[in-house]
């Protein structure tokens, strides 16, 4: 189980660093003219675009380097929290802009993250 669960958060660690970064370092108009999946920035503000990157950048930190480094990695099911909350509002989001199609993609990210936090704090808890 502590293989698969550190599986699951490298890949899930490699795709928010990529996505979170790209909303940091990506004008908000750029990244709606990406194409539908981009589309839901038009509800933000650019300041609320690099916010929500930035917190899927230090999510994506917090699921790996804590435990790596071993200090405090009591931090990673936090941080899988974290964005599991992340997800959630992205889910919601993008059911108010009735980009139905798109859902099935944040739920499984939904399931990925919410293995990690059951994981985490539970049976392959780091502090127990």
């Amino acid at each position: 189980m502590n293989v698969a669960l550190w599986i699951v958060t490298g890949l899930l660690a490699l795709a928010f660093l990529a996505g979170g970064g790209y909303k940091v370092v990506t004008p908000k108009a750029r990244i709606a003219a990406a194409g539908p999946s981009g589309q839901w920035v038009e509800d933000f503000g650019a300041g609320s675009v690099k916010a929500i990157g930035a917190l899927e950048v230090l999510a994506a930190m917090g699921l790996v380097l804590p435990a790596v480094l071993d200090i405090a990695p009591g931090l990673v099911p936090v941080a899988a929290l974290g964005l599991l909350l992340i997800m959630v509002g992205a889910a919601i989001t993008r059911i108010r802009r009735n980009e139905l199609n798109l859902v099935g993609v944040d739920v499984v990210y939904i399931v990925l993250i919410a293995f990690v936090v059951w994981g985490r704090f539970g049976p392959e808890s780091f502090t127990g």
